[in-house]
């Protein structure tokens, strides 16, 4: 991707965090929304390999993923949350037949998603991914968020729905709808490696940050 100077060598500032490379899991599924996929995808991208290693896994292990409007996708990384420093659950739409209602009525997402939970692990969702957190027990009883057709349900499971497209109780991140997944990302970057390397992201996509980011 090209620097906003147009300088391809161009690197975004060094911060003063992690020490090592940066482990993103992020956990693919049939049905998932690309949207709620792509945009932290990107966002970590910009950060480059040598700083952020990024990997699709599905909890079945490698296999391809049939995305909800047909594509597939190639999962060869095996689950491993031990080996991961975010694991981040996308969307796949919402109510009967989406890939997310399969996944929560299935039930091996959600118990290896528990399973997950440890010190030093940050479990981020995008959009109505959060559902699948809850169906975890993951989000009962804390600060949290997902697209605003899921809210009463994720409340009435016993999410505290927080205000905020970005809501971060520490070792539980969480944003609104489809395209907060971007928000969530640079949040992150800025959480990690600092303001300047959000700052830098945003410049190459040219995407001002919208919202709120609640620090719950």
């Amino acid at each position: 991707m090209p620097s906003p100077s147009g300088n391809s060598t161009a690197t975004p500032p060094a911060g003063s965090r992690p020490s090592r490379r940066l482990s993103v899991h992020t956990v693919l599924y049939d049905g998932v929304e690309e949207q709620d996929f792509a945009g932290h995808v990107e966002v970590f991208g910009i950060v480059g390999e040598e700083r952020l290693a990024q990997s699709f896994v599905t909890v079945d292990g490698a296999r391809r993923v049939r995305t909800s409007a047909g594509m597939e996708i190639v999962c060869r990384t095996p689950w491993s949350p031990r080996s991961a420093d975010v694991i981040i659950v996308p969307g796949g739409g919402y109510g009967d037949g989406s890939g997310l209602q399969r996944e929560v009525r299935r039930g091996v997402l959600p118990g290896a998603l528990a399973a997950a939970r440890r010190d030093g692990l940050v479990l981020g969702a995008v959009c109505t991914g959060t559902m699948l957190l809850s169906a975890a027990g993951l989000t009962a009883g804390r600060p949290c968020t997902t697209h605003h057709i899921a809210l009463d349900d994720l409340r009435a499971q016993g999410g505290l729905v927080a205000a905020g497209r970005v809501v971060d109780d520490g070792d539980l991140v969480t944003c609104g709808g489809v395209t907060s997944g971007i928000d969530l990302g640079l949040w992150l970057l800025e959480r990690f490696f600092g303001v300047d390397t959000a700052l830098f992201a945003e410049e190459v996509l040219e995407y001002e940050r919208r919202g709120t980011v609640n620090l719950a």
